[in-house]
């Protein structure tokens, strides 16, 4: 059972919780590139990603979700960002939403308890969709600048 409440809640404070990552990245060592060239990205990246939340949970859009972040790792790859530094922002990021759930579940009743972990649960696979996609999506583009064919890239892989 997702806590429908939970999750209009996050849906609706995203500028806080986006906020709260770009402060966490700017403290950061591991976020060097980051810092320096895509706060404005992040911001819209991270509202799209937060105002649908419900949507991307519930739906079955996993098609969408690869396009959307193989896309991303494309441009962080085209952009000279490392892609741990992509997969960091993007911790950072569930860890941040989590936080601010954790701050806002006032009376912890095992049903409110309960909404709390399912919507954890279903937060870490969401977001292991997101990486796995994104970086992806910049091999991809790392592939493709090396000049490397695709279906070579893949046999490689799948022996390793």
């Amino acid at each position: 059972m997702l806590s429908g409440k939970l999750v209009r809640l996050i849906e609706s404070r995203w500028e806080e919780i986006i906020a709260g990552v770009i402060s966490r990245i700017r403290r950061q060592p591991e976020a060097e590139h980051y810092r320096s060239c895509v706060e404005p990205e992040l911001r819209e990246w991270g509202g799209i990603l937060l105002q649908n939340l419900g949507q991307w949970l519930t739906a079955d859009r996993e098609d969408e979700i690869a396009a959307r972040y193989e896309e991303l790792g494309r441009l962080r790859y085209q952009s000279g960002i490392p892609a741990h530094e992509s997969v960091h922002v993007l911790c950072a990021l569930r860890q941040r939403v989590l936080d601010f759930v954790e701050e806002h579940v006032y009376s912890k009743t095992s049903l409110e308890l309960y909404g709390q972990e399912e919507l954890d649960r279903r937060l870490g696979r969401f977001f292991d969709l997101l990486t796995v996609h994104m970086v992806k999506g910049y091999e991809a583009a790392l592939r493709a600048d090396l000049g490397a064919p695709e279906a070579a890239a893949g046999s490689r892989g799948a022996r390793g």
